[in-house]
């Protein structure tokens, strides 16, 4: 379990909470355990290959965009394994995840998902807690006639550096530009989607990355520290 001493700031982070309109949630390492790139990429038997590019990638040697592409073209996943991978290795929720938003939606709170991960392993992830898919930002896999994988939607916002963000302002822009939101999750390119996010609270209930633990101005690693 994560050191509870990292946490920072509850109460204030509380009283965010409850003055959002809006809260927007990282998926991988935050909503659920896993990282779905990475266990998609095990099932597929390219987990080492994969694992050494996310890596490099979070390094900051190459662009998110080129970094998803090319683990996705050692990955290729078709239409059949992702369907076997999801019967076969559903997601993990995060402990206090399910109530947390439910107590958000009781609030009048909108929850959104934005992740640089697949709408369709993010989908049954959704339906759990809930959140309509009009309510997911993530990224579109493509494939053929014959079900064999195709490539991936680069017009989707979290396909690209700085797509959390964007998201965002387009919820602002479709909802209400002067909407309080909350961005949530465990990475920088959460933490870099404040702004336009009003705040970020950073997450480590599942992995805890330094650089954003002492960047962020609010740290959990419990949905129930800030219920």
């Amino acid at each position: 379990m994560p050191n509870q001493d990292i946490v920072k700031r509850l109460d204030q982070a509380s009283a965010i909470i409850k003055n959002s309109d809006i809260v927007c949630f990282d998926v991988d390492s935050t909503v659920i355990k896993e990282e779905g790139i990475d266990e998609l990429a095990k099932f597929c038997g390219k987990g080492p290959q994969v694992a050494l590019l996310t890596q490099s990638a979070m390094g900051g040697s190459m662009t998110f965009q080129d970094a998803l592409r090319i683990r996705l073209d050692i990955i290729r996943p078709s239409q059949k394994q992702i369907r076997e991978f999801l019967k076969l290795h559903p997601s993990t929720l995060s402990p206090g995840i399910k109530e947390f938003i439910n107590n958000l939606r009781k609030n009048g709170t909108s929850v959104y998902l934005i992740s640089g991960g697949f709408d369709c392993l993010i989908e049954p992830v959704a339906d759990e807690l809930g959140v309509p898919m009009k309510n997911v930002f993530a990224n579109k896999l493509m494939f053929y006639f014959d079900g064999e994988y195709a490539g991936f939607d680069t017009n989707q916002p979290t396909s690209r550096s700085g797509g959390k963000g964007e998201a965002i302002s387009i919820i602002r822009k479709t909802i209400n530009s002067d909407a309080n939101i909350t961005m949530i999750g465990d990475g920088a390119t959460d933490l870099e989607a404040s702004p336009p996010a009003n705040h970020f609270i950073g997450y480590g209930g599942n992995v805890v990355r330094s650089e954003v633990q002492a960047r962020s101005d609010y740290y959990i690693t419990d949905f129930s520290q800030i219920f």
